[in-house]
């Protein structure tokens, strides 16, 4: 495999406008993630983003950035624009779609996302991690996995089902956090951003479904503990906390 990673970023988000430039200690949240992704040494690390604003910090930082169209409708298209603008010769056979909402990164666990991949039939690798407050499995904003993993007590890989917001699979047994970090085989990421959105990606909110309903394989590798994500005010205070003086 020869990885490369993407973070998408835009201003415009909804609960938390301007939230890549929103600063965690002397630094701006889009570099804690870009230092994270490049801590991780998997390959080269790329921000793909939507605002003139955005690509002049990341590149001051010694990053690379790439402008996208500001109408595509996700992250994923934004990343597979940005994946054929800075290699049109198609070298990385595998691009990692790290969120760039996630400072806390483990930044193991991008090289955990690749795992999957080891196995050919699996299309997408992604994360999932135990969910250890009961809280969490009737909370929408968690997505759960249904998977199942041969040996619980190891970090093994299992086939994702289904992803729901709702508390699933029923009945006794562990329920699993759905980390949203995707490695795309490069010909499934082309294949996916070219699908119309699917009746249950529709329900759920959840573009992943979409993979799903259309036939790709996706495999989950369990890590520790789930990253937190910044999505509201008080998400992003918890983060300047947990991060103060981070670089």
């Amino acid at each position: 495999m020869n990885p490369i990673v993407v973070i998408p970023a835009r201003m415009a988000s909804t609960r938390l406008p301007g939230k890549p430039l929103a600063m965690i200690g002397d630094r701006p949240m889009i570099l804690h993630v870009m230092d994270r992704a490049r801590s991780a040494d998997i390959g080269p690390v790329i921000v793909a983003v939507a605002d003139a604003e955005l690509a002049r910090v990341v590149e001051a930082a010694g990053g690379t950035a790439v402008m996208t169209d500001p109408t595509l409708p996700s992250g994923s298209d934004r990343v597979w624009q940005a994946l054929r603008d800075v290699d049109p010769q198609a070298r990385h056979d595998v691009v990692v779609n790290l969120q760039g909402d996630l400072p806390g990164l483990d930044p193991r666990n991008l090289a955990a996302a690749l795992l999957p991949l080891a196995d050919p039939g699996v299309d997408i690798g992604t994360l999932v991690a135990p969910m250890t407050d009961p809280e969490e499995s009737g909370r929408e904003s968690v997505v759960k996995t249904a998977c199942a993993f041969s040996d619980e007590a190891a970090e093994t890989i299992a086939r994702a089902l289904y992803f729901s917001r709702a508390s699933v699979p029923w009945g006794q047994g562990p329920l699993w956090h759905h980390v949203g970090i995707y490695a795309y085989r490069r010909q499934a990421l082309a294949h996916f951003v070219g699908l119309a959105e699917s009746a249950l990606e529709r329900r759920e909110k959840l573009e992943q479904l979409r993979a799903l309903e259309a036939g790709l394989t996706i495999g989950c590798c369990r890590i520790a503990a789930a990253p937190f994500g910044v999505d509201t005010p008080d998400d992003l205070e918890r983060a300047r906390r947990l991060l103060a003086g981070a670089r």
